[in-house]
């Protein structure tokens, strides 16, 4: 307060000095008056000052305004004076009548009165509680006010206001009410307040998102118009960038809320293309910066790709790219739409395959990536329009083998048109990169090496491309091409930068050659390369040809690290003398660390999309920055790594390489033998449930043969009562009538006996052919493996308890044949009763020969079954053999397993004896190299002359020959 006291004396006296008291006057007023109609008025004449005398209002009224907004709120008029005067005071935003002749420091003194009279207001948090609860009033001149007065806080002081907000009770959610406000004033406020209220925030953002704004921001969307509608359309969208950027939380729940479908519609743009009012120009432009806040490269891998694959299935890539090929878009439009699809597509392989379907409606009609590339080797397209056009190739390649290849196959010869009638995407990029505009040349290469990237296939498959470069000429390799306009330097007259084609030719072959040593091999049988790059790399040049002498660097060392030693010319350790020599190690380094020093490499590898302001800053690809951190580390090791640490490292992969397929054979015999696992668990289940079922089929059979015996019991009770009354004839009359009824129903006894006994062989017929499963899978390959042997141990195991539960059966199956066998005796013995007491007992002719037929019907029927009966014994007697032979068979494959498992841990133990072997062996070499270490430094303190200087100089003298040798072979290109 003493400052704004300060500030206020420092200005003039005067008409100031009047107005002073007058304020202060109308503050007593305010203070101290009773009647509310005094205080209103005090209160309005306070609003027509404020604007004039902001400082003056601001320094004595705060307070007494504050609490007229504690104290008077139930007149919603004075509420809303007060709100207005405080707005007055603490915006900066009012159309003030300004001097021309005011200086410029009271202009930065007005400007800092807003934020020092909203430190002041905000001090209380009380005072911003208290703001948010009048928003509640639906009276419109107590919350548009009120609006007004907490965006203008949360503009001064955002950070501190919004931390206010946060621990007030519901405070977001009341802001969220004025969202749903018929006023539209209100309601466009509101969206402005919540902007200023969601920046750089994400606990704010959060609790917005899921307080349905949404839904809400997308319904007013469409009821402006969608991108036909005005200003507030545009702040809608900037609010839902608010929420949406560096917000993964946000970003899920808009996808999983299927707010993209809602989307779509926004980019349907229409036949007449007169249309494109400004507005509708900004709006589009959002919008498609509100598609690339949820597929920015920057986000989470996982929801980037769920995104992308939500745009493709409600058709929204569809309509982007229906804006990329219409006609009369407005060029930064179509900028940004390139931009756009570009991360739509990028790394998403369907996205991908669509794109390059896409046609352009020409005549004939022709690719939408042709069509592009044309733009991008253009010169006369706009600049920023051929960063895009780049970005969307490079985004089209991006982990994408399938459209490498396809550019690729455009260069080589047997795809080429012959007819000449199109123009292919290949074609196209071998003429930017020989074209004389520099900026076409670094376009073209970077594109090319995209196409290169982590692709083994496609950098072997560029090696058969030939290019026809005069008539009567022979055509040469690309590759050979492209070091020849290299090592033509600035000789050749191009438009541009004069180290841009040399940057982008040497940033391709350095793509090229990485992990690609057939790549090297043929960049090394040209016999003028190496001589070229440590020309290049030992010049002392000015600081716009240290970048190039670096990446001459960087491209040398990628052909020592990755050389395969089939030049005899040019081998590692030869190439590593050579740098010694001519260059010096020391200095090679340097030159190459002059990469990632360079000023403009650290924000080229900050962001993948090639945004520069001007053609000159275009030097470097996101992509090449890492592969220059991945190879400067190991290339620099490579250069100080003596020939015997080479021959190490070899051996060293060599021997990693051997236990990496043993491994991997390891690996796939045990995901083999976990297969088989699976499914010996499966039938052990299986068998366990038929198991089950035939214990409870013998638990019924069991329960019935004891009804049987029952039954049995009861007929012998009552043939002995019918043996007392022999005299009767009444009581031989029942007996016949009895009898055949206890016959029968014995013959359907035993039919149920046979059938269960069928039901049982079946069964058993199972059981025996799932062992034959069982021995058929031990004897698979695999049993030399530890693991097998553990699950043949277990199925040794199931198939004993199968065989034990099998003899189990036979055994209850015997006993109900013997079971069978007693009551066909017995019930012969009834038979032979029933006839003797029929003979002694008077009767009927015709009734004894009804009883003599069915006696003989029965015992006929009773053979048959007896028949039966011995045929069952003797099929369950083969079955016993089959099952004994079978046994002994599992006994020999058993006996075969142990005798491969002795044998393989045999094999094991020489194994494991020979690499003890080889490390003694190793150890000894090391010591004998150090002994003779030391007997030659002896030698050397001793006086003695020592050959090895010597050898070395013969064997530089050599190398000079071989290499001057070559120069008279090697004259023209391969």
């Amino acid at each position: 307060m003493n400052f704004l006291r300060g500030v206020m004396g420092g200005q003039s006296a005067g008409p100031q000095h009047t107005e002073a008291e007058t304020i202060q006057k109308l503050c007593d007023r305010v203070a101290s008056s009773t009647l509310l109609d005094d205080r209103r008025n005090a209160v309005r004449a306070l609003k027509s000052l404020s604007k004039k005398y902001r400082l003056e209002v601001g320094i004595q009224a705060m307070e007494h305004l504050i609490h007229v907004l504690q104290t008077d709120r139930s007149d919603s008029e004075i509420i809303g004076y007060a709100l207005d005067t405080l707005y007055n005071i603490i915006s900066n935003d009012e159309e003030e009548e300004v001097d021309d002749v005011e200086e410029e420091n009271s202009t930065r003194q007005s400007e800092d009165l807003g934020s020092q009279f909203t430190e002041i207001f905000i001090k209380q948090p009380e005072n911003v509680t208290l703001l948010l609860s009048l928003l509640e009033e639906f009276d419109f001149h107590v919350r548009w006010p009120g609006v007004k007065l907490l965006t203008s806080l949360l503009k001064q002081l955002g950070p501190q206001v919004q931390q206010i907000i946060l621990v007030s009770p519901m405070g977001v959610s009341r802001l969220m009410d004025l969202l749903a406000d018929s006023r539209e004033v209100i309601r466009n406020d509101g969206v402005l307040l919540l902007q200023a209220l969601t920046r750089s925030n994400g606990a704010i953002q959060k609790i917005v998102a899921f307080e349905n704004a949404f839904e809400r921001l997308l319904d007013i969307i469409t009821e402006e118009g969608n991108s036909d509608g005005g200003i507030v359309v545009e702040d809608c969208l900037i609010l839902l960038q608010n929420l949406l950027k560096n917000n993964n939380s946000n970003q899920n729940f808009f996808k999983e809320g299927s707010y993209i479908q809602r989307m779509k519609p926004w980019f349907h743009v229409g036949d007449e293309n007169s249309g494109w009012s400004a507005q509708k120009v900004t709006n589009l432009h959002v919008m498609l910066q509100l598609v690339r806040v949820l597929v920015s490269p920057t986000n989470p891998p996982g929801a980037t790709s769920s995104c992308q694959k939500a745009m493709f299935q409600c058709g929204l890539l569809q309509r982007l790219c229906t804006i990329l090929m219409a006609t009369g878009v407005p060029a930064d439009i179509l900028t940004e739409t390139i931009n756009t699809v570009s991360e739509v597509i990028r790394g998403y392989q369907v996205n991908q395959d669509y794109f390059a379907s896409v046609n352009a409606p020409s005549n004939p009609p022709r690719p939408a990536i042709v069509v592009l590339l044309m733009s991008m080797v253009n010169e006369r397209q706009p600049f920023v329009l051929r960063c895009a056009v780049l970005y969307c190739f490079q985004c089209f390649l991006y982990k994408n083998q399938k459209g490498q290849g396809e550019i690729v196959s455009t260069l080589l010869p047997s795809t080429i048109d012959a007819t000449g009638n199109s123009v292919s995407a290949g074609q196209l990029l071998c003429g930017g990169l020989f074209s004389t505009d520099s900026l076409s040349n670094w376009c073209a290469a970077v594109a090319l090496a995209h196409a290169l990237q982590e692709n083994a296939t496609q950098k072997e498959q560029l090696l058969r491309v030939q290019l026809a470069t005069s008539i009567g000429n022979p055509p040469v390799s690309l590759l050979q091409q492209c070091t020849n306009i290299l090592s033509q330097g600035d000789k050749i007259d191009r438009r541009g930068s004069k180290i841009q084609t040399r940057v982008g030719l040497l940033m391709l072959l350095c793509t090229w050659l990485s992990n690609c040593p057939i790549a090297v091999t043929h960049f090394l049988h040209n016999s003028a390369n190496v001589p070229f790059l440590t020309g290049q790399i030992a010049e002392n040049l000015g600081e716009e040809e240290q970048l190039v002498q670096g990446l001459c660097a960087l491209l040398l060392g990628i052909s020592i690290y990755f050389n395969d030693n089939s030049l005899e010319s040019y081998m590692k350790e030869k190439l590593k003398q050579l740098i010694e020599k001519r260059i010096g190690k020391e200095n090679f380094i340097e030159k190459l660390g002059f990469i990632s020093k360079h000023e403009l490499y650290s924000r080229a590898s900050q962001k993948p999309q090639p945004n520069f302001p001007s053609p000159e800053y275009m030097i470097f690809d996101h992509e090449f920055t890492k592969l220059v951190k991945e190879l400067e580390g190991v290339i620099t090791k490579a250069i100080y790594k003596s020939s015997e640490e080479d021959k190490k490292e070899e051996e060293v992969k060599k021997t990693l390489e051997q236990h990496d397929s043993i491994v991997t054979h390891y690996k796939n015999m045990i995901r083999e033998q976990d297969l088989q696992l699976e499914e010996l668990k499966q039938q052990i289940s299986t068998l366990k449930c038929q198991n089950e079922q035939l214990q409870t089929a013998v638990t019924q059979q069991v329960s019935q043969i004891q009804q049987h015996k029952d039954q049995y019991n009861l007929l012998k009770v009552q043939l002995g009562k019918d043996n007392q009354h022999q005299g009767s004839y009444s009581d031989g009359t029942q007996v016949n009538g009895i009898q055949p009824e206890e016959v029968g129903r014995l013959r359907e006894e035993i039919e149920e006996l046979k059938n269960n006994q069928e039901l049982l062989q079946s069964q058993l017929a199972e059981k025996d052919s799932l062992i034959e499963n069982l021995k058929s899978s031990q004897a698979s390959p695999g049993t030399n493996e530890q693991s097998s042997a553990t699950v043949s141990a277990r199925d040794s195991e199931q198939i004993a308890e199968l065989k034990q539960e099998l003899a189990t059966l036979k055994s209850q199956l015997n006993s109900q044949s013997v079971e069978i066998t007693r009551l066909q005796t017995e019930k012969q013995e009834l038979l032979r009763k029933t006839e003797i007491f029929a003979k002694s007992a008077p009767a009927p002719g015709e009734s004894e020969a009804g009883t003599a037929a069915k006696t003989t019907d029965v015992e006929g029927r009773l053979s048959a079954l007896l028949q039966e009966t011995k045929e069952l014994k003797s099929e369950i007697k083969a079955l016993s053999e089959e099952r004994s032979a079978i046994k002994e068979q599992l006994d020999a494959s058993n006996s075969t397993i142990a005798i491969l498992q002795n044998e393989k841990n045999k094999l094991e133990m020489d194994v494991t004896d020979s690499k003890k072997e080889q490390d003694d062996l190793l150890v000894l070499l090391a010591d004998q190299d150090q002994k003779i270490f030391s007997l030659k430094n002896k030698l050397k303190e001793l006086g003695h002359p020592v050959e090895e200087e010597d050898e070395l100089e013969s064997g530089d003298q050599d190398d000079e020959e071989d290499e001057d040798e070559d120069d008279g072979k090697d004259q023209g290109p391969i």
